[in-house]
């Protein structure tokens, strides 16, 4: 049995009754207790924005079942990055409590995001129009993309297929490029101002380092979603974060189809962030491939001169040779008519002059043949310090050095090494066998 309950039945004293001020005031601490924090979605009806500032809707159900009142101080309304329309789908987070003086019951809207298609292209219109109108969209603010980029910030989700894809494109397509991740929430609640934060730490990180060690450019972006999922790259505050951004940026949002205010403002837009790493990528790998045709057109060339001038060479000697044998046989031709004619004293003095014209004749025969031997190998000589000029070990004759890891593999970047692993590290003259004491990597 309730003893409390049937004391309260036999009180004879009679309890003061609440004022309505009193009870409306209980009523809303026991609301604001109990409901510091909900979510709502519902159909905007009945909005209205007061000369104060503050903002007054209800929210109902598509069946029109249910219905509260909402209110969005001018305190907050600020930072909601578009302004709802009647009949638009919103999504409120807000804490439920009491207008007193009325005794009605109210939604305190504290943030509030479109929701449904036509929600999300309307505040999408409204941002692209308010930026657009400030010239943020102009093609003359668009900068060019490093021509050859070694640093790559990348801000997205650690986690994420995106992160991956870049990674993989980068190792495959442009190991000389190193990454440096901003991690950041690319979807919910406090997604943008993750992502704007990200944008912001790494241009300071990047303005804090030498010249040389900057990062060139930045990939902003996520893989697919729903128009939900990629709101967050639709933000007011991002777009103009991208803008004062100091290193060109790259947007990879979705994709192909799919299209963010981040896209529109960014000095570049990627398909997808597998494209976004490609065209990071695509410098260095048509330089690669512009060197190797290089190299083979250069020793096609090479090869092509070597076996015409040696073809020549052997023309040039066989042509010598067949001109001092038909000389020759000439002049014995002659010397055998004049010995029928002459008698021994002249014969012998005829023969003496023929003698000496001959010796003539070959040494300068010799003279010629080494002349044009010598001047064919200046030539061979001149085209093989071309060759060696454009040799890569050549750049070792300026102090450069090539680094070899234990199993023969060139090494690039210090991550693929640890304490303690053996190099070998090849100079102009001779080389060095070495150990790693330790390596430095920045994540």
């Amino acid at each position: 049995m309730d003893e409390p309950l049937f004391s309260a039945i036999f009180d004879e004293s009679e309890r003061r009754p609440l004022t309505v001020s009193e009870l409306n005031a209980e009523v809303r601490a026991l609301l604001e207790k109990n409901f510091r924090e909900v979510w709502v979605e519902g159909e905007v009806v009945n909005f209205t924005r007061a000369a104060s500032g503050h903002w007054y809707f209800n929210l109902h159900d598509p069946d029109m079942s249910g219905q509260i009142r909402c209110v969005c101080w001018k305190g907050t309304n600020y930072r909601i990055r578009f302004k709802p329309e009647n009949g638009i789908t919103v999504r409120v987070r807000g804490r439920i409590s009491l207008y007193e003086p009325r005794g009605e019951y109210q939604l305190v809207v504290e943030s509030l995001e479109p929701s449904g298609e036509g929600a999300l292209a309307l505040a999408f219109e409204q941002i692209r129009a308010k930026l657009d109108g400030e010239g943020l969209f102009a093609p003359e603010l668009k900068r060019a993309l490093p021509f050859f980029p070694r640093r790559v910030g990348v801000v997205t989700s650690k986690s994420g297929a995106a992160f991956h894809d870049i990674i993989n494109v980068l190792t495959r397509r442009a190991r000389g490029v190193s990454i440096v991740l901003a991690p950041a929430t690319v979807q919910g609640e406090g997604a943008a101002d993750s992502i704007r934060r990200a944008v912001k730490n790494l241009n300071e990180y990047s303005a804090s380092l030498p010249a040389s060690e900057r990062i060139d450019v930045l990939i902003v972006g996520r893989g697919g979603g729903s128009a939900e999922d990629l709101w967050a790259f639709n933000d007011e505050q991002l777009a103009r974060a991208v803008r004062a951004s100091s290193i060109p940026v790259i947007s990879a949002v979705g994709h192909e189809i799919d299209w963010t205010i981040c896209d529109l403002i960014a000095d570049a837009r990627a398909a997808t962030p597998s494209a976004a790493a490609e065209m990071v990528a695509a410098r260095e790998e048509d330089i690669h491939a512009t060197l190797r045709v290089g190299e083979e057109r250069l020793f096609a060339t090479m090869n092509y001169f070597l076996r015409e001038t040696d073809a020549r060479l052997r023309e040039l000697s066989g042509e010598m040779r067949a001109n001092f044998t038909a000389r020759a046989q000439d002049a014995r031709l002659r010397f055998a008519h004049a010995v029928t004619r002459l008698t021994p004293a002249t014969l012998r003095a005829r023969a003496a002059t023929s003698a000496n014209s001959l010796a003539m004749l070959s040494q300068r025969a010799s003279v010629a043949m080494n002349t044009t031997f010598n001047a064919k190998t200046d030539s061979l000589n001149v085209a093989m310090a071309k060759l060696d000029t454009l040799s890569p070990l050549a750049v070792l004759t300026r102090g450069y050095s090539i680094t070899q890891t234990a199993d023969g593999r060139v090494l690039r970047d210090s991550s693929r090494v640890r304490a303690g692993d053996k190099l070998s590290i090849k100079l102009e003259k001779g080389k060095l066998d070495a150990e790693v004491l330790s390596s430095d990597e920045v994540i």
